[in-house]
């Protein structure tokens, strides 16, 4: 993983492009009440979302993520490390994919987000990268 600059250049006028991640906040246990044919049918969707936005040049990276049933929780405590393993009965909601995008400003990051097929099942949360102490 690497902390840094959240500032891509890009060409034209010297203008920076930023960074911002597409959270999918999907509520839990969503998933197990699909069938395998309504779960593939969105995956599919989610796939050519995604290969649009590589073709427009906006996509860094994207991933769906399983669910949290083998997902652990890390916290140290002191200087014991404590480990919750998933599923996480107090989660009432859980991080199902990302979407890693460059942009030129949050109002287009913004445009993505309401583009995304999720928006229809889930929250898609949109976030700027940056430093933790801004």
């Amino acid at each position: 993983m690497r902390f840094g600059n959240n500032v891509r250049p890009t060409s034209g006028a010297g203008e920076a492009a930023m960074a911002y991640m597409l959270l999918i906040v999907e509520p839990a246990g969503q998933r197990q009440n699909r069938t395998e044919s309504e779960g593939r049918t969105l995956y599919d969707r989610m796939l050519r979302f995604s290969a649009d936005l590589k073709a427009r040049g906006l996509l860094t990276m994207s991933q769906a993520l399983k669910t949290d049933t083998n997902g652990a929780r890390v916290r140290l405590r002191g200087r014991e490390p404590v480990v919750v393993d998933g599923p996480f009965a107090e989660a009432k909601e859980m991080i199902g994919g990302f979407f890693l995008l460059t942009c030129e400003t949050r109002e287009e990051a913004i445009a993505v987000a309401r583009e995304c097929p999720a928006a229809a099942w889930a929250t898609v949360e949109v976030r700027e990268l940056g430093p933790c102490f801004e």
